[in-house]
Formats: C-alpha cells, sequence, structure tokens
C-alpha cells in the first residue's frame, strides 16, 4: 500500500512538472496587444468577431481594441450563430449592449461586408476561433470579406488562434468548384488541417485575392498540439461545438447528419460523437464498425433518446466514437466508412434513393465537396476504394500548403 502510495504521488509530480514547463499558446490577439497594437495605430477599425474572440483572461477583442490607444473601433461584424453565438438560423444586426458598437449581421440578409459600411473603415480585423473543417462557415465569412477588402481597397489583418484538430490531420476530399457554397468555399480538402491565418495567406495567393493581408501569429504553437497542450480556454464555437475535443467529431459525422437519416447525437447531449436510430442494433453496428479495424478510432454500443430534432423522444441504439489516437485518425475516412457499414447492414433504411431525402442530396454533395463520394458509395465502392479515389488530390493540396504554413 505504501508503494502505491509512492508511486501515485511521483505520477502525480510528474504530470505537475509537466503542466508547469509547457509554454502556454499566445494566440495572435495577445501578440498584437504586446505590440502596442501598432498596426492599427491611427486607423478607424471593423471587427469580423463573435463570442470566440477573446484573450486567454476571457478579455473581449471587440473591448481590448476599443480600448487601445489611438485605435478607434467603428463596427463589428457577426458570422453565423451571431455576435454571443447562440443564434439559430439568420442572424439580424444589433448594438453591443457593453460597448454601444453597432454589430451588423454576415448571416442573413448578405454574407458579405455591404460597400456602404466600409467607408468609414481603414483595415478590417479578423478574429474568431475555428474549428479546422471546411463546412464551418467561419472561414467562408473570412475569404468573402478578403474579397471584399481587396475590392475596396482596405486592409485585412487576422489575428491568428489554433486549429483545435491540431495541424497535422489532412483529410478527405479537395472541393470540385462546382460544388462551391457557403459550407465549401475554397478548393481545400474537408480537413485542413491549417490554421485560420494560414488560410488566409492560402486563400489571398492560391486564389487571387490579393488583398492587403497582415496575420499576426501565434507563439507557442506546435501542429501535433490538442487545444489541452495550448493551456487557453475554450469557448463554445457555436451551439453544437460545445467542448474543445468535439472539433474531432464534427467531420466524423457532420456530413452523414446533412442527410438526417440518422442521429449524430445533436439534439443530445453529444453532439457529433455518437450515431444511431431507432431501427439500429447496437452490438451488430459496432461490431461492423469495429472490424474495419481503421486507425485512431474505436466505436462502442451506444443507447440514448434525442431530447430535440430528428427521433426526438425516440430510444435509438448506435455508437458512441471514441478516438483513440488524435494524430493518427482520419475523421472523414472514417465517416465513409460508418455509411457504408449503414449502407450495408440497412439498405431500406441508409439509401441515397430514398424520396425523403431527394431534397437533402445536394446539401449533403456541397458539404462533401463533391457528388463523387455519394454516387461511389452507391455503385458499392468501400472506403478504402474511395480514399485512393480522392487521394492524388489530397497529395497535391498538401504540397501546395507548405509554403503558407507559419508553425
Amino acid at each position: 500500500m505504501k508503494h502505491a502510495i509512492i508511486f501515485t504521488m511521483l505520477c502525480f509530480c510528474l504530470l505537475l512538472t509537466g503542466s508547469l514547463n509547457a509554454e502556454k499558446v499566445k494566440i495572435g490577439l495577445e501578440v498584437l496587444q504586446e505590440k502596442n497594437f501598432d498596426i492599427l495605430r491611427g486607423k478607424k477599425v471593423g471587427i469580423i468577431t463573435n463570442q470566440t474572440g477573446v484573450d486567454s483572461n476571457f478579455n473581449s477583442v471587440v473591448d481590448i481594441l476599443k480600448n487601445a490607444k489611438d485605435v478607434t473601433v467603428v463596427c463589428v461584424f457577426s458570422p453565423e450563430h451571431g455576435f454571443f453565438g447562440g443564434v439559430q438560423g439568420n442572424v439580424n444586426d444589433i448594438t453591443d449592449p457593453k460597448t454601444g458598437v453597432p454589430v451588423f449581421s454576415l448571416y442573413g440578409s448578405t454574407r458579405t461586408i455591404p460597400e456602404d459600411k466600409l467607408k468609414n473603415i481603414d483595415v478590417i480585423v479578423y478574429d474568431i476561433q475555428d474549428i479546422g473543417s471546411r463546412s464551418y462557415t467561419y472561414i467562408s465569412t473570412m475569404k468573402l470579406a478578403m474579397e471584399q477588402a481587396a475590392k475596396c481597397n482596405k486592409e485585412f489583418v487576422v489575428l491568428d488562434r489554433p486549429n483545435p484538430i491540431n495541424g497535422l490531420i489532412v483529410d478527405g476530399p479537395v472541393l470540385d468548384t462546382k460544388f462551391r457554397s457557403f459550407i465549401g468555399i475554397a478548393e481545400i480538402p474537408y480537413v485542413h488541417g491549417m490554421t485560420t491565418g494560414e488560410l488566409a495567406l492560402f486563400f489571398n495567393s492560391e486564389l487571387g485575392i490579393n488583398c492587403n493581408l497582415t496575420v499576426v501569429p501565434m507563439k507557442n504553437w506546435k501542429r501535433d498540439m490538442s487545444w489541452q497542450d495550448t493551456l487557453l480556454p475554450w469557448i463554445p464555437t457555436s451551439p453544437h461545438i460545445p467542448e474543445p475535443d468535439t472539433p474531432y467529431f464534427y467531420p466524423i459525422t457532420g456530413v452523414i447528419g446533412e442527410l438526417s437519416l440518422v442521429s449524430v447525437g445533436v439534439g443530445y447531449t453529444l453532439p457529433f460523437k455518437i450515431i444511431g436510430a431507432p431501427w439500429i442494433d447496437a452490438e451488430q453496428f459496432t461490431t461492423e464498425l469495429n472490424s474495419k479495424k481503421i486507425e485512431g478510432v474505436y466505436f462502442h454500443p451506444f443507447y440514448f433518446k434525442p431530447y430535440y430534432v430528428i427521433f426526438k423522444d425516440q430510444f435509438c441504439q448506435g455508437a458512441r466514437i471514441v478516438i483513440t489516437d488524435k494524430n493518427k485518425v482520419k475523421p472523414f475516412l472514417t465517416a465513409i466508412m460508418i455509411m457504408e457499414v449503414l449502407k450495408t447492414l440497412y439498405p431500406d433504411k441508409f439509401n441515397f434513393s430514398r424520396p425523403d431525402i431527394k431534397n437533402r442530396i445536394p446539401t449533403f454533395d456541397n458539404a462533401c465537396g463533391t457528388d463523387m463520394i455519394r454516387k461511389k458509395l452507391e455503385s458499392g465502392k468501400n472506403y478504402l476504394d474511395i480514399e485512393k479515389w480522392y487521394a492524388d488530390g489530397l497529395n497535391t493540396f498538401c504540397e501546395k500548403r507548405k509554403k503558407y504554413l507559419l508553425y
């Protein structure tokens, strides 16, 4: 017993030492603050941000810039889910109750900044926490704003933040331009492994935007970091991304959820971390999923009753997804494998040809960035065949992105 106590204390001391030695990541906002806001001094600023635009002490970028010497905050622009992050659907213009600054919606009647709102602005500052997946609309808002900045000859500044999936994992097909939409704005893979600042550099050059862009990089961030490694507080980026590890699961089940054939945990307490339906047999389903031996994930039987949306108040069976290796998991490939298993075990229920999901197919294809995922699954191709199909495009992207990586 005595040896066990000593061993436990030693382990605790080692963990404590490790956490004390870890260097806290300094986000772009804090780096800018260290430099006394040098690139914004004497300028009129419009800020694209939301509830995630805070420093490590939870101070808002709006408050920080409003109080900065020789910086004039003219207005704020809010993305999907609004300035405070709780809105579902279209977002209205509001006034920030704390500062009195007007907040204009970029997810309502318009998706880009109207020219008249830029007349009294010198520079647009973008500071939003992203989650690392192409279909998450914050990077779409950034790209459209960059294009408007170029058109109106305004400076554009990105205050960089970590990619919570990390900067190593790159997975999924590169977007086919025929499927460009607000949930797929650029020719990047579904999981891109880049920070917002790196994406801005990529968009500006590769997509020919050519705005007057400045990226304020982070300090101490490394590409293999999980969010916990950064020692930064996590702010839920939207209503269904509540925890710092949820971004790993979003690209696994998010595209499947677009079909509304199964529950992916939205409407339950584990959004994107589970998958199920009343017609699934949990033991059969998880046994088949685990037989694929896909790297980095494990599936165990799970039983739940959604509180809202699909299958509300119905008892469901399915799988909880466990990520066993955050540096090796291939999220989008895992999504394809899950769909293959659903289609094999339950062909009458999970079927792209069902008349009741006809109107959802375009959104599914747009989220995938191509219609070939659906068509290949329909034709009986397995997940490894599909991975081989998109591998060349993925490899080309990985080569192309190298010159834009800041870390």
